[in-house]
């Protein structure tokens, strides 16, 4: 399967709404489904981190995973997350997570425990062999504390059943190199949203972005302009979007983008401990934003 061909321009890494006693807010997350596909996103990626899957029980995931399905009734691609530090532990959950309507895995790569390149490569083939979509490879250092090295990431891009990567290095020139050497039916897309613009407009194939929970629209269309070789309105939504991005991760995420929706009335402004509301002083920059 060419994912090129499926999940380019914007992919949401969306939002677990929770009640007040912190159960899953199925009808929250059913009307956002709707307001995101509604306002043009290409796909959304259920159980993310931004879906706060470390405070989810295996049971949750299963359902949150039934319902988004069922509820997007096939108007756009599915994306799931299915990712650990333990690579038995990632393969025992592809063998239960229901996974047949999904149109790929995104795969964080091992976090807290540092494997090597050679590590990384392991565990990556053991995933891919296991899983029955094709894996999307997750480079996000920042949260995992180990930078998966281009050369890495081309050798896994060669296995049958490797479709491509979600690049958060927050590396441009990393980037670079990625577009250079892939193979042509090779995915590649941002996870950075403050360098999404500029990325799509070198040549990636789109992004899985945070910063679209909220603007949906208008992402979306930066990121078809930049797409579209249309720099210039991409560079305009990208000045006026650039802020959010800075307050959505000043404390942690999703707390930052968690705290846009709710002051939109989009969901419920709960997240599960550790993660916490954003502190008054940065929610009240944001507000001051929405209010422009």
């Amino acid at each position: 399967m060419n994912l090129r061909n499926i999940l380019g321009g914007t992919g949401v890494a969306i939002v677990t709404p929770f009640n007040e006693d912190f159960s899953v807010d199925y009808d929250a997350l059913g009307n956002f489904c709707d307001h995101l596909i509604n306002n043009g996103v290409n796909y959304l990626v259920v159980l993310g981190t931004t879906g706060e899957t470390p405070t989810l029980s295996k049971q949750e995931k299963i359902d949150i995973i039934n319902y988004t399905i069922e509820r997007v009734n096939g108007r756009v691609p599915v994306v799931v997350g299915v990712g650990g530090n333990s690579t038995q532990n990632v393969i025992e959950d592809l063998k239960v997570m229901p996974l047949e309507k999904a149109t790929a895995v995104l795969s964080t790569a091992p976090y807290y425990n540092k494997p090597s390149q050679e590590g990384l490569y392991q565990h990556y083939k053991a995933v891919s062999e296991a899983s029955p979509k094709p894996v999307i490879l997750y480079n996000v250092p920042g949260r995992t504390g180990k930078n998966m090295e281009p050369s890495t990431t081309l050798r896994l891009a060669e296995l049958p059943n490797v479709g491509g990567i979600k690049e958060a290095s927050n590396n441009f020139a990393q980037s670079i190199h990625l577009l250079s050497h892939r193979p042509a039916d090779f995915l590649v897309v941002s996870g950075d949203d403050d360098l999404a613009m500029p990325q799509v407009a070198a040549g990636m194939d789109g992004v899985i972005s945070v910063a679209a929970n909220a603007f949906p629209k208008e992402f979306s269309t930066m990121v078809n302009h930049a797409l579209n070789n249309n720099a210039k309105d991409a560079a305009k939504i990208n000045i006026d979007l650039f802020e959010s991005f800075l307050l959505m991760f000043a404390e942690n995420n999703p707390a930052g983008v968690k705290a846009f929706l709710s002051h939109q009335g989009l969901i419920k402004n709960y997240l599960r401990l550790p993660l916490v509301p954003l502190s008054q002083p940065i929610d009240e920059k944001v507000q001051a934003f929405l209010k422009k």
